[in-house]
């Protein structure tokens, strides 16, 4: 499949320098046949690449190793963790994290995300181009920094709030900020961004660009998260519209379940923010490695050497790395509900059955449970045929918010009563075939995980309702430490950042 988005976009000159990585013998070199910071943003072209370039971060969502989808699973009661006991995201699973453990990713590609658009906004006003075509990069750039700055309050606390560029010297005594100002900040730029972002976008060409509706979900979101429930719900309401219609974005419920893991359906009417995938990047394992345009989370939870027999009718997957093991508790929670399929591959009843003769695994004993995540194991149809190691080339999309979670998000904030969240939980069981449940919070919250089950999003709502400490006592979980992760040790060098309590 080819498509025009911004994936498939050559970036052709290297834009940013890395924000903590500079010393002053580099700064000093001229470097010949490149396009010097100082000097690019000469026109439109250049304001564009240098925009694509701060998009690009997005893709941490599924495109390494420590990506924010299996990274997180991992964390919580639905999935385990990686390919070795000692793997970080194995040690995430039983809260054994340190600072020297702790992958660098999770903090360093967020702030290189926040660089990249503090560096555009601060050229942008001197870039000869078409006003409005500004205006909407200048929007793009908030939003972008919003949900960069997002994240990382949500993974350490708090942290640096950067607002602007500066240099390495400063960056030595440069402060962190309290998770009120961080989402203050955060805020801030949502709402500003709104007002410049355009409705709707070609996604033939632009799919993969925020818009209007995508801030506007993302604001409602960070609400939630810093409880100001009011305004969510009225932020989630424009978003969501009449539940189990089209709202005045476009936005409406897929009508099958399932349709919404086909990797070729991309910028469906459920998708609100995608991490966008491309099967053209052609890369390979020398040199590229993980620094690819396909979804690497696709290869990483695929089953072990996964066997069909001669004639069997079972799914033919694309045989991966056994990461992201579905838990049993969640195969209990599942295993009445008509997702399941979906969401849950039971490769021990296949070999039962006869459909498979087996897998391997190397994982802790533990995490061998039998179940994968279905909505993530590629098959082998799904490899791409454009060259390049199939096993980097994944084009799934991955989603970062959809319109199942805001519909029940709103619900939530509207404290999990009235005739709204009650028709917002329904028209997402209804989706399903399944019945009317009065409406409550402890409602809303189980809906939450089998819809959004294995997308990354259960760790966040275990923390964020004060259930963490309960739901995942077994797995080490220690309250008033790791409700947030350690900062990565290296980057309290040669700063004033202080590390997390308890690590």
């Amino acid at each position: 499949m080819k498509t025009k988005n911004i994936k498939n976009i050559f970036i052709f000159s290297v834009l940013i320098t890395f924000l903590f990585s500079c010393n002053e013998d580099y700064l000093e070199i001229t470097p010949k046949g490149t396009s010097l910071e100082e000097t690019y943003y000469q026109n439109a072209d250049e304001a564009y690449s240098a925009l694509i370039a701060a998009y690009d971060i997005m893709s941490f969502n599924s495109s390494s190793w420590d990506n924010m989808i299996s990274f997180m699973n991992a964390g919580s009661d639905d999935n385990y963790g990686a390919s070795a006991p000692g793997d970080a995201i194995s040690l995430f699973s039983y809260n054994l994290l340190t600072p020297t453990n702790m992958p660098r990713g999770f903090w360093s590609n967020h702030y290189q995300g926040i660089f990249r658009a503090n560096t555009l906004l601060q050229k942008l006003p001197n870039v000869p181009m078409d006003e409005n075509l500004k205006l909407r990069f200048e929007g793009e750039c908030k939003a972008m920094r919003a949900y960069y700055h997002f994240n990382l309050v949500r993974l350490f606390g708090n942290i640096p709030l950067m607002t602007s560029t500066i240099s390495p010297v400063e960056a030595q005594t440069y402060p962190q900020s309290s998770k009120e100002e961080v989402y203050a900040q955060i805020e801030k730029d949502l709402l500003e961004a709104i007002e410049l972002l355009p409705i709707s976008i070609n996604t033939a060409t632009e799919g993969g660009r925020w818009t209007k509706g995508a801030a506007k979900a993302m604001l409602g979101k960070v609400y939630v998260y810093d409880n100001k429930l009011p305004e969510a719900a009225a932020q989630l309401a424009e978003v969501n519209g009449t539940p189990g219609g089209t709202s005045q974005y476009g936005y409406r419920l897929l009508d099958n379940f399932k349709d919404l893991w086909v990797h070729s359906n991309k910028f469906n009417s459920e998708s609100i923010l995608e991490d966008v995938h491309t099967e053209a990047g052609r890369a390979d394992w020398s040199g590229l490695g993980f620094g690819t345009e396909g979804n690497i989370l696709n290869i990483m939870v695929g089953i072990r050497d996964y066997t069909r027999t001669a004639n069997s009718t079972a799914p033919d997957y694309f045989s991966g790395w056994g990461v992201n093991t579905v838990t049993q508790n969640l195969y209990d929670v599942l295993k009445d509900d008509p997702r399941f399929d979906a969401t849950i591959i039971d490769v021990k009843a296949l070999i039962a059955s006869g459909q498979v003769i087996g897998y391997s695994f190397v994982n802790e004993a533990s995490t061998n449970t039998g179940y994968f995540m279905a909505k993530f194991v590629p098959l082998k149809s799904d490899a791409t045929t454009l060259g390049g190691d199939p096993t980097l080339n994944f084009y799934q999309d991955t989603y970062i918010i959809r319109l199942a979670d805001t519909y029940l998000l709103e619900a939530e904030a509207l404290g999990g009563t009235g005739a709204r969240a009650q028709a917002l939980l329904d028209a997402v069981r209804a989706r399903v075939g399944l019945p009317s449940v009065p409406v409550s919070l402890e409602a809303i919250a189980l809906e939450r995980r089998k819809e959004l089950a294995c997308e990354g999003h259960r760790w966040f709502d275990l923390v964020r309702t004060g259930k963490a400490s309960t739901v995942l006592a077994s797995r080490g979980f220690i309250a008033g430490k790791n409700e947030v992760l350690p900062i990565p040790e290296k980057e309290l060098e040669n700063s004033v950042i202080v590390q997390n309590p308890g690590y």
